[in-house]
């Protein structure tokens, strides 16, 4: 038999014929084709949607905060509180070269800012302009802190998304306006829209953003600091250095090097080791689901392929009696497998991705998806030659059955 019009018209005929047969094999393939593409699709984009969180956030970082002792040390008592100070950036610069940003932190939450009759609570963020490059900013108005803002202590700030749209509901350009924030007053010169979930001067929407010294002087904090944040030279793990930073710090403050109890350091890159870990693992059971799915369709696929070569002995008997060659039989059942699973497989394919967009536009905030749901193109096409091959080695074995039929056996079952 050779493959022409009228042996796939033949072929179609008979996937089609058994309507009842036909349907419940290719809803199998058809499921399983749907779930493997929603839930690569759903996990990429729950791994989108957990990494939004930690957007333009440095991951080879760390937070360095001060605690309370718990040994005693060259004459101090245990359980004594002590804070960190403006020295401890430059002796941390010196002694630690493979740190790239050293730079000091102030936080005040529970601030109310207030721009003519329009207020809301709020949290003060004192820092220097390095701090950029361990969370990224997006501004939208004005600009960010910079050095000469530094240098001349400026009292100008940066708010967060969130303050200017309920102290500025028209939109307007806030910059050049003055904010009071607690009784004291800072020029606005930009507008921060971005920022992580994990900042650690709080939600970045509700922040302002002033010159460290200018917070440090107006809150009459001496040369005490709230944190240090850091970052590694590309090539250095943080966490390799924790001891090293604990150590340089705790021996200027009379604190012993053993203490760990006595500043906590929280380091973003084992935060992220683990999201890393968690994604694997989420991808590895996507698959292992997905595809175990898919292969349960498959074998439907070969059960009900094998019923139909058994049910029609006689014809395949026939076919060999008036000179029809092995191969034809075994491309004939190889097409009616691969026609089967490739129409369920496609038509699964083509659901999932209606379904995944939907669930994209559904979503989306201000018509932006916040994550992305959709198969690659390259995905899909892998999909559709993984069903092609599936159904091929769906229908060998049936194929192989229906060639070991001899033309007297048939007769005789007739």
């Amino acid at each position: 038999m050779r493959i022409d019009a009228d042996s796939v018209e033949e072929i179609f005929s008979t996937v089609i014929g058994n309507k009842t047969r036909s349907l419940l094999t290719a809803f199998g393939v058809f499921w399983g084709v749907f779930m493997l593409v929603v839930m690569l699709g759903g996990g990429q984009g729950l791994e989108d949607m957990i990494s939004r969180n930690f957007k333009g956030f440095a991951t080879n970082s760390a937070f360095v905060y001060s605690g309370r002792t718990t040994m005693a040390y060259k004459g101090f008592r245990k359980n004594r509180s002590w804070n960190l100070e403006n020295a401890d950036v430059e002796r941390l610069r010196a002694a630690l070269p493979q740190l790239d940003v050293v730079t000091p932190l102030l936080t005040f939450y529970g601030q109310t800012a207030m721009v003519k009759d329009q207020k809301m609570n709020c949290s003060v963020y004192g820092i220097y302009p390095e701090m950029k490059q361990v969370e990224q900013l997006d501004i939208r108005f004005g600009r960010s802190l910079n050095e000469m803002d530094i240098r001349d202590e400026r009292k100008v700030c940066v708010i967060g998304k969130q303050i200017f749209q309920t102290l500025f509901p028209d939109g307007e350009d806030p910059c050049g306006h003055v904010i009071n924030v607690d009784g004291v007053y800072y020029r606005i010169v930009g507008v921060n829209f971005g920022g992580s979930n994990i900042s650690m001067g709080g939600d970045p929407e509700t922040t302002i953003q002033v010159p460290f010294p200018v917070l440090q002087k107006s809150r009459h904090y001496g040369t005490r600091i709230d944190a240090i944040a850091l970052t590694a030279h590309a090539g250095c793990r943080i966490s390799t250095l924790e001891d090293d930073i604990r150590t340089v710090i705790h021996r200027a403050h009379y604190v012993s090097p053993e203490d760990e109890f006595a500043s906590f350091i929280f380091s973003a890159e084992l935060m992220f080791s683990m999201m890393d870990n968690l994604f694997k693992g989420v991808r590895f059971l996507v698959w292992l689901v997905g595809l175990g799915t898919l292969l349960a369709g498959v074998v439907g696929v070969s059960n009900i392929m094998m019923v139909t070569v058994r049910e029609r002995t006689v014809e395949f008997g026939i076919k060999r009696a008036i000179g029809a060659r092995p191969l034809d039989i075994l491309l004939q059942v190889l097409m009616e497998s691969f026609v089967l699973t490739a129409i369920a497989g496609l038509t699964g394919i083509t659901l999932a991705v209606l379904v995944l967009q939907c669930l994209e536009m559904g979503l989306a905030e201000d018509g932006v998806a916040v994550a992305r749901f959709q198969i690659s193109f390259g995905l899909a096409v892998g999909a559709a030659c993984l069903l092609t091959v599936l159904g091929l080695i769906a229908g060998l074995a049936p194929a192989l059955r229906a060639l070991a039929v001899k033309p007297i056996d048939a007769m005789r079952d007739e």
